[in-house]
């Protein structure tokens, strides 16, 4: 029987990969890396409600000299870009890129599909972020899914069921799927309620508007 890994930081599109595969792939793992992000806390909280809803074992892994290297805002004192008017471009994201942060996370998880034989390991890239982030991109997972014919035994294929859609087309998936996305937690800061200004807060809060979910705002957003 087939069987799956995900890979799953609690925001809205490991959320929604998970919500569109748990039956179809089978998938029994799912992955949170703690590489000292200031939203960690968070991510984790959220990362467990949403396995405890589909009933998929949940294993924290920490990458402490991942914090060591980084100079991201995501974890050093610098502070994350936000506001209203913040463009998503790839100014944005290289004040939020974590070297090779998709490359490390999916060698990891080969190593566990490896060992316990895992078929696909699942992973939430997409195509908008694809726009500013190469690691989110179709080369990037076809290239590291050919790196796994050579480093692993099993040979798990990496799935990326979002790696056509945006934003706008993942909450609308997601509503379709009834997928719940009240547990969603996408945001940078790592506060109670999602910020609402940093930019996976503007991303999360702009496709919500576009398919007028107007209580899941009220409910996720400050």
């Amino acid at each position: 029987m087939t069987k799956s890994i995900i890979l799953l930081s609690g925001g809205l599109d490991s959320l929604v990969s998970l919500g569109l595969t748990r039956e179809k792939y089978n998938v029994e793992l799912a992955l949170t890396f703690d590489y000292g992000q200031k939203a960690l806390k968070s991510e984790i909280e959220a990362s467990i409600k949403i396995c405890e809803y589909y009933n998929v074992k949940h294993k924290v892994i920490k990458l402490d000299f991942l914090r060591e290297i980084t100079h991201t805002s995501l974890c050093s004192d610098a502070e994350i870009p936000q506001g209203e008017n913040l463009q998503l471009d790839e100014e944005s994201a290289k004040s939020v890129w974590v070297p090779n942060r998709n490359g490390l996370f999916l060698n990891i998880a080969a190593s566990f599909a490896d060992s316990e034989d895992y078929d696909f390991i699942i992973i939430g890239a997409n195509k908008e972020e694809a726009a500013t982030f190469p690691d989110n991109t179709k080369e990037f997972i076809e290239r590291t899914e050919k790196e796994f014919e050579y480093s692993t035994q099993h040979k798990p294929k990496i799935l990326a069921p979002l790696i056509n859609y945006t934003k706008n087309d993942i909450v609308n998936l997601a509503v379709e799927n009834s997928i719940p996305l009240k547990f969603t937690k996408s945001c940078y800061q790592g506060g109670k309620k999602n910020c609402g200004k940093c930019e996976s807060c503007i991303r999360l809060k702009n496709a919500l508007l576009y398919n007028n979910c107007k209580d899941i705002i009220k409910e996720l957003f400050e």
